[in-house]
């Protein structure tokens, strides 16, 4: 727990550092107070991933997608045509506790997955992007640009040291 407050504290402190004063602060933005600068760091790393979280959602949910519909577009179509595991993909969501079976059967209904049943057990499938959801990516690539607009006053040092302090706070 002690490395976690120091390690948001140097978070906070990084952030203290590369913030415009014209930008607002976390305690305007949500009118709040906090116990000390580690909490203010957990509630800002909280709020900033909701915000970003919010935006991009915004942007596919315009397609009729959820992001962790979207997410597994991306993972199948980033390890290519090769059929894989529904573990493989929970492996690699940004959302562990995404019911993936679920939100693949909702994706193949939309026809832009292909299942197929393992034939030494049924309850596993394996699933693969279909020509129509490699079609649909390609019409929602802009996404991706749109992400990294969504971070552009950083510099790519910042945006570098800003990666690291997030690992290490998962470590």
């Amino acid at each position: 727990m002690k490395n976690l407050m120091t390690l948001c504290y140097q978070i906070f402190l990084f952030c203290k550092l590369i913030l415009d004063l014209k930008i607002m602060k976390i305690e305007e933005e949500i009118n709040g107070r906090f116990r000390n600068e580690s909490h203010k760091a957990v509630i800002n790393i909280i709020y900033t991933g909701n915000y970003l979280n919010n935006k991009f959602f915004g942007l596919i949910k315009e397609f009729g997608l959820s992001t962790q519909q979207y997410n597994i577009l991306k993972i199948l179509r980033g390890f290519g045509e090769k059929q894989r595991s529904i573990s493989f993909i929970k492996e690699r969501m940004l959302d562990k506790s995404s019911d993936v079976s679920r939100i693949i059967d909702r994706l193949f209904v939309k026809g832009f997955v292909e299942r197929c049943e393992n034939e030494n057990d049924r309850r596993q499938k394996s699933v693969s992007i279909s020509k129509k959801g490699l079609d649909f990516l390609v019409k929602t690539d802009f996404a991706e640009n749109y992400t990294d607009n969504l971070i552009s006053n950083l510099t790519e040092n910042e945006i570098e040291i800003l990666n690291s302090l997030l690992d290490k706070l998962r470590d």
